[in-house]
């Protein structure tokens, strides 16, 4: 598996697809707190911890029980857990839960890269 992390607008799909030859077919966009693991790549994690929060879903118990799904995956989530800390208890949460889950799941790729203005930082 490869995480890809960074911040807004920094490339990280478009990287993506050049690097890994992914055709937009391949992508599932999050927007809820289920997960279409049948496809390439899995985008906008960051939508599914917001979800999973909203729900009183622990989002890394759910990639953990659904390991043998995504193991090939090309995984993509916004940075959010760096940065001012939010006000709001939800949004807290929200930032926990996705570092949370980040931790846990470049404990498990085989590479690691940050996006920044387009330009990959490798970390694992």
């Amino acid at each position: 598996m490869v995480l890809i992390i960074g911040g807004a607008y920094q490339g990280k799909l478009d990287y993506a697809k050049v690097v890994f030859f992914i055709e937009d077919n391949e992508i599932f966009a999050c927007d809820g707190a289920e997960i279409d693991f049948s496809r390439r790549c899995i985008y906008r994690i960051e939508e599914f911890t917001l979800a999973c929060v909203r729900e009183n879903i622990d989002p890394t118990e759910y990639f953990r029980s659904h390991r043998e799904r995504w193991k090939d995956s090309i995984l993509i989530c916004q940075d959010i857990f760096c940065g001012v800390v939010p006000l709001g208890e939800e949004m807290r949460a929200w930032r926990q839960a996705t570092g949370r889950l980040c931790r846990y799941l470049s404990g498990e790729a085989a590479q690691v890269s940050r996006l920044f203005c387009g330009l990959e930082q490798r970390l694992k």
